[in-house]
């Protein structure tokens, strides 16, 4: 399979927040900045590369019977590895994604991946799927993030673009989140067409 072409289905034509829709419950939210979004981006980025990785590797030694259970394992590992990673050397963005990283095992993005591309091709292939998907997905987080930050606080990854005293607090909050993605849905699916 074409790396390039699975690259890009993850980034554009299957994104998925803008176009499959998946993962809203981080996706809304984790958002409030840029800054956060970026951060739960690459977060899930990691452990979706890692996952497709280590699945693609050793999908041959599991038995059907046991396929989603094993799947669920190798990426609760992963996020186990990940949360001390950034509890080390991150504590400020552990505290601001707080329960968000470890929910990162049950993201459906991951485990939907996991079974759908990992299990059924090589490892280049699903690493490159991996980046592509999860560069979607950071790619959409940072855009509704900053979408988000400037029009409610007037900044975008605390630069100041306009006085706070114009943004609109709504969209800091958990309502601007679902109006700012809808929004940013539409516009996507324009341009798409």
């Amino acid at each position: 399979m074409n790396s390039l072409k699975v690259l890009w289905n993850g980034i554009v034509k299957e994104n998925p927040t803008f176009v499959l829709l998946l993962s809203m419950c981080p996706t809304l939210g984790t958002t409030s900045s840029a800054l956060n979004g970026m951060s739960m981006g690459l977060a899930t980025m990691a452990v979706l590369v890692f996952s497709n990785l280590i699945i693609s590797l050793i999908k041959n030694l599991i038995p059907d019977m046991v396929r989603i259970p094993s799947f669920i394992v190798v990426i609760a590992s992963l996020v186990t590895i990940l949360q001390m990673l950034i509890k080390a050397y991150a504590p400020e963005i552990d505290k601001s994604l707080g329960l968000f990283i470890p929910l990162i095992v049950v993201n459906c993005i991951i485990l939907g991946r996991a079974e759908a591309f990992a299990a059924k091709n090589g490892p280049v292939s699903s690493v490159m799927d991996g980046i592509g998907m999860g560069l979607g997905f950071t790619l959409a987080l940072t855009l509704l993030g900053a979408t988000r930050e400037l029009l409610g606080t007037g900044k975008i990854f605390s630069f100041t673009m306009f006085p706070e005293s114009y943004g609109a607090l709504v969209f800091v909050l958990a309502p601007g989140a679902f109006i700012a993605l809808g929004y940013l849905i539409a516009i996507v699916n324009r341009l798409k067409s």
